[in-house]
């Protein structure tokens, strides 16, 4: 199946809606705009949250507009002390962006992934002896389990975590074993923006290490996709990076197909020149 026929199965959604939903579902604590980008900054949790969305970097801007542009947004981080991080997607309007980065010598990094799939007819209940709980925010016990998993530095960075998951109107599942120790976690975010509505994104999916390869994640899945199918969601979308094959087969599997890809771009280094 080609990536445009995924696009039709699932639903027909125009890349300008899809990167919408997926700056609503994951949304920064900071943002402006600048010639027509979006800057977000959340304190440099999670490169999502704290890179330019140039969603406004139309074909036919000029060479100087699109370097205003980006002067504009290194002056913001540079004054929120943070690298300028771009996240773009394929796509051709942004070949002129990509080039000027090029030149600036920005890295490329993160290749990741976009997947949609229909709501399925039935979900399969998990067989593995494993509770799937579903709550509209995370409990203490999920974010435990998912930031021991996917996070990255201490309390401050978990609390301004915890309030990027809480931006977005979402459905969270705790997986729990038999013994009644949390092992897995997934989030399901359904923002509700013009051109939108029936989609929700999954995000968060974790698995505890020593919990893996039981069928856990693919219970998440299909619990949320369940959930939200009762809430309205008709249509799903999802993030994995490219490197990822794993969860990229578990996802196929349950009927997720790739739509696009985006990337980041982050600014060099740059060194302060010496004393002497």
């Amino acid at each position: 199946m080609t990536i445009l026929e995924n696009m039709q199965r699932a639903a027909p959604l125009a890349l300008d809606t899809l990167e919408s939903l997926m700056d609503a579902a994951w949304l920064s604590l900071e943002r402006t705009t600048s010639h027509g980008w979006t800057l977000r900054s959340a304190g440099t949790v999670t490169q999502r949250a704290n890179s330019v969305w140039p969603h406004c970097s139309a074909e036919e801007a000029t060479p100087a507009e699109l370097a205003a542009a980006l002067s504009a947004a290194t002056a913001w981080y540079t004054a929120h002390r943070q690298p300028v991080i771009f996240q773009i997607m394929h796509r051709q309007e942004n070949a002129a962006l990509e080039a000027l980065l090029d030149e600036q010598r920005y890295s490329r990094q993160s290749e990741t992934i976009v997947m949609t799939a229909p709501a399925p007819a039935a979900a399969v209940e998990p067989e593995n002896g494993i509770r799937i709980e579903i709550s509209h925010e995370p409990s203490a016990q999920w974010l435990e389990l998912w930031w021991s998993v996917d996070g990255r530095g201490g309390q401050a960075q978990r609390d301004i975590v915890e309030r990027i998951l809480l931006g977005a109107p979402a459905l969270y599942a705790l997986a729990v074993d038999a013994q009644g120790q949390a092992v897995g976690t997934g989030r399901l975010a359904t923002p509700m923006i013009d051109g939108g509505e029936g989609w929700g994104g999954l995000y968060s999916m974790a698995v505890h290490p020593e919990a893996r390869r039981q069928g856990i994640a693919s219970s998440i899945l299909q619990a949320l996709m369940r959930a939200g199918r009762a809430e309205g969601m008709e249509n799903f979308w999802l993030l994995v990076t490219s490197a990822n094959t794993g969860a990229q087969a578990l996802y196929a599997a349950a009927g997720f197909a790739e739509v696009t890809r985006y990337h980041y771009r982050q600014a060099p280094l740059r060194r302060a020149p010496g004393a002497c």
